[in-house]
Formats: C-alpha cells, structure tokens, sequence
C-alpha cells in the first residue's frame, strides 16, 4: 500500500477525505493540528475518526497560531458569526495562513515517509469565502512543494489531493454515506461545548445541517 499524508481535522469533510484516500488503497498517515482554535474536541474527534477508519497511523502537531490571533477562532476576543453564513467578503473566521502552514507540514512529514501522495479537505463550492479553498491556490501549493523539496527535484512528485474541491455538502456526505463514515464522530462546529456539542448557529453548523438535509441523511450532530 503507498503511503499518503491526510490533513485531519475532526470535522465532516476531512472525515470524508480519508475514507476516499482508503478506498484508493492508500495507508493513511493521519496529522492533525492543535493550532490553538477556541475549542480541542475537533482534535479529540479526529483522533476517534483516525481510529474508526483504519489509519495507520494518526499525530497532533502543536503550533500556537492565537499569539498572532486575527480570527474569531483563535482570538477569544472576537465573536464567532452566527448571523447566518456570509455572501461576500472574507468572514471574521478565516484563520491568516492556516491551510497553508498546514500542507506546508504535511507537506514535510510526507517527505519523511516517502509519501508521494497529500490530502486535504477542502472546498470551493459550500465554504464562507476562504481564499485557501480555492483550486488554484491548491494547485499553486503542489507548484512550489515540486520545488521545494527534495523529493521533487529528485522526481518524486508530490500530488495535492483535493477531492472535494467541487462537491456540494450533500455530495460529500452522500459520498462519505456510500464509504461508511461513521459521522456522528465528527465535529464541525466553529464553537462547540466541551461535551462537543454544536451551536447550530455559526457558518459551519449552518452547512452540516443544510447538507444532510439536502442528502437525505439523518444528522447525527449533537446540537446544544
């Protein structure tokens, strides 16, 4: 089995993410980042995700990213939106650098592995105007991480995988029915409690619920 690095945050589309990366017959090395967000039962959620699906294996990098704050999920001083998702503009949410610093180290630890092979879950279609969901930003990644390494100077080309680029949320969770994934072990909610419990209220709950309603799928989200 080739190796693969899957970007896991806890939530529904990178849960999704690495059912896809397993059914291609890839073994999962799964990495997670505590990069200091409002809440860790995202981290704690992917670690049972990791474990339900067979991942060989599944890490926690620690990188304090509210020292700079800047984003209502690292700053405890802004308020998370829960007005309804946004139509334009980029929203208080948007974390300064996050998708990149974390393919930068997927990125590396790929390397290590010898990992040809990187997923993310990210998503251009059902997102809250996030510039680092985009395709091309995507494919400007996988550019430079080609010129950056020296797997790929050496011919070892890193592929970004981003399945989920065009999928609407009810595609991606119908996909994720289809593959098994066990979603009441996810969490998505930009706010959740400390018994991972869902507001209902922010961006992200708004999406996850408006998704399976739309799939047809029975929602198993704990919402307070």
């Amino acid at each position: 089995m080739k190796p693969a690095v899957i970007l896991l945050s806890g939530g529904l589309d990178s849960a999704t993410v690495l059912a896809m990366a397993r059914e291609q017959g890839f073994a999962c090395h799964c990495l997670s980042v505590d990069y200091g967000q409002r809440h860790s039962t995202e981290l704690a959620a992917a670690r049972r995700v990791a474990a339900a699906q067979g991942a060989r294996e599944f890490r926690v990098l620690h990188l304090d990213m509210n020292q700079f704050g800047g984003s209502a999920l690292t700053d405890m001083g802004l308020t998370v939106p829960t007005g309804g998702v946004a139509t334009s503009g980029i929203p208080i949410t948007y974390v300064p650098a996050r998708n990149t610093i974390m393919l930068a180290l997927a990125m590396g630890w790929a390397e290590v592995l010898g990992a040809d092979d990187l997923f993310v879950g990210v998503n251009a279609v059902d997102y809250s105007g996030y510039p680092d969901c985009r395709p091309e930003f995507i494919r400007a990644f996988e550019t430079m991480a080609n010129l950056a390494t020296r797997a790929g100077v050496e011919g070892h080309r890193l592929h970004i995988h981003a399945p989920l680029i065009d999928m609407t949320k009810a595609q991606i969770i119908e996909t994720g029915h289809r593959l098994g994934v066990d979603y009441g072990l996810t969490i998505s909610c930009y706010q959740a409690d400390d018994q991972g419990r869902a507001c209902g209220l922010c961006d992200s709950c708004r999406l996850r619920r408006a998704g399976f309603e739309a799939a047809g799928v029975a929602d198993p989200t704990p919402y307070r």
